[in-house]
């Protein structure tokens, strides 16, 4: 066979032709100074701000200063995350930004602050990210908030109504029943419909353990996500869990669904963040905060919200707690998460030690959607219950004195004694609406007063049994017609009678 040139010169001139060359760059920089979870990186020019980068080992970072030479990073993990890098280390750009796994996967599952499971479960199987920053649905996007989340207390439902994409905030002292209340809204969730997380920032690991026990033993888990970045994870994870947290509520959100985020707690959130801000020599300004920690929750806690029906109508209702030191809500960190919610929770030390549990101060507890986030039924028989026991309050401050009193003022005394009986709720004892509706009727009608305070308690517990066994049906229509008109009235009035006369009878 004779081969001829121009032959072969074709050949490979169409070869050549095919020939496409692949060229690959790698952004890389220096770490030049690191030490307690913080890197500074020289020659990462082109790096963003919020971007991962990656170290040696595969341990992550997150740039969070942008310098004219350098860029300030803060390094992820757990137990001095970074005593494996060194200085001289070289750090690569990844070109994405912090993202989480999202998805009906994650219901049921304990994860830390970057979404990674720390339930010894296994991996967590989705293939569904999402960044942890996002921008906040716009007023088009948004509907107003009608539809009540009911968390089963008493002395919420009935005076600081929480609606299906409100934000409303839980403030106390420490050791004064917060993540209580969370608990037993989590736990009155079941069978609603309503998907929960829990984010717990900077809490001890043995108290996230007994949050896990608790849902699990009320069957809660079965609806939840826990999120703990707890005190031994470091300032950069106990950061970001939160911003994680929002984001998983947030695939459920545009999917239609409903959310409930209890925050706990955004003190220590702002602490870390400052812990983060002065590493990175940020210049600090009231209590040390940095300038932009009012920032810090704000585009957090506006990510809560009810959609519109074109985007399927779904929610996130955002619980934040912050803990106050001596009761004093004009802090810093209190005032701000303050007039960024609709209102909060106030629990009060005093009222806690003397029994009264949950320890609700009346006078300092609002909720700024009010009544469009309750039932109709349940405003009816509300509507004067916070006047009277905050003049209540008023007159056991004013009879310390020791002035006679006429007899309106006793009877004003003796019903805001009783009703303070009423609100008073066992925990992880969420009730029906319905039974709610029906005590708070019986206190505010009067069919308490002639009753010991101490008997009250009793009375409640044998009324339910009462009804369920005499007229289940009552229940089921103040659920239903949701009005407590005339004829409801009248239904209910015979039937407290009745009960309170065979009560009295048997006491």
């Amino acid at each position: 066979m004779v081969l001829r040139p121009e032959e072969v010169t074709s050949i490979i001139e169409k070869e050549l032709e095919k020939y496409k060359s692949h060229l690959h760059t790698e952004s890389i920089g220096t770490v030049i100074q690191v030490g307690d979870t913080i890197a500074r990186i020289y020659g990462l020019d082109d790096v963003m701000m919020g971007e991962l980068v990656e170290f040696s080992d595969n341990i992550m970072g997150m740039v969070l200063n942008l310098e004219e030479d350098t860029a300030g990073v803060v390094i992820f993990g757990t137990d001095n995350p970074d005593k494996n890098i060194r200085e001289g280390d070289i750090v690569k750009r990844t070109g994405k930004i912090v993202q989480v796994p999202v998805g009906a996967a994650l219901v049921g599952r304990v994860v830390n602050g970057l979404g990674r499971p720390i339930d010894g479960k296994g991996a967590i199987n989705t293939q569904k990210f999402r960044p942890v920053e996002s921008s906040a649905p716009n007023v088009v996007e948004r509907q107003p908030v009608n539809q009540p989340l009911q968390t089963g207390i008493k002395a919420v439902d009935a005076m600081t109504p929480i609606g299906r994409g409100q934000r409303e905030l839980i403030i106390g002292d420490r050791q004064t029943g917060k993540t209580a209340i969370a608990l037993d809204t989590i736990i009155n969730q079941k069978g609603k419909d309503v998907y929960c997380i829990y984010c717990a920032i900077g809490q001890k690991l043995s108290s996230v353990v007994a949050v896990n026990e608790t849902l699990k033993k009320y069957g809660a888990m079965e609806y939840t996500t826990i999120v703990s970045a707890s005190s031994r994870a470091s300032a950069s994870l106990q950061y970001l869990a939160p911003y994680s947290a929002t984001a998983m509520a947030e695939e459920l959100m545009y999917s239609g669904k409903h959310v409930l985020v209890i925050y706990d707690d955004l003190s220590k959130h702002a602490q870390a963040y400052r812990q983060l801000s002065l590493l990175l020599r940020r210049p600090p300004g009231r209590e040390a905060y940095p300038g932009d920690i009012f920032y810090l929750h704000s585009r957090l806690l506006e990510r809560s919200a009810k959609l519109n029906d074109t985007l399927g109508g779904g929610s996130i209702t955002a619980i934040p707690i912050v803990e106050t030191q001596a009761g004093d809500i004009s802090s810093y960190i209190p005032t701000n998460v303050i007039s960024i919610t609709d209102g909060q929770i106030y629990l009060e030390s005093d009222l806690f030690y003397a029994g009264i549990r949950p320890a609700v101060n009346v006078g300092l507890s609002v909720s700024r959607v009010g009544g469009k986030a309750q039932s109709k039924a349940m405003r009816q028989v509300a509507s004067k219950l916070r006047l009277d026991l905050a003049q209540y309050r008023e007159l056991v401050t004013f009879t310390q004195f020791g002035t006679d009193l006429d007899k309106n003022t006793r009877a004003q005394l003796t019903r805001g004694e009783r009703m303070v009986e009423v609100l008073k709720q066992s925990q992880y004892e969420p009730q029906e609406t319905a039974k709610q509706i029906i005590i708070i009727y019986a206190g505010t009608n009067g069919y308490l007063d002639d009753l010991p305070a101490a008997a009250v308690k009793k009375f409640e517990q044998q009324l339910d049994v009462f009804i369920e066994k005499k007229y289940p049906q009552i229940q089921a229509e103040v659920v239903s017609k949701n009005d407590l008109d005339q004829s409801l009235k009248e239904k209910l009035d015979a039937l407290l009678a009745e009960f309170k006369k065979e009560f009295l009878a048997n006491p």
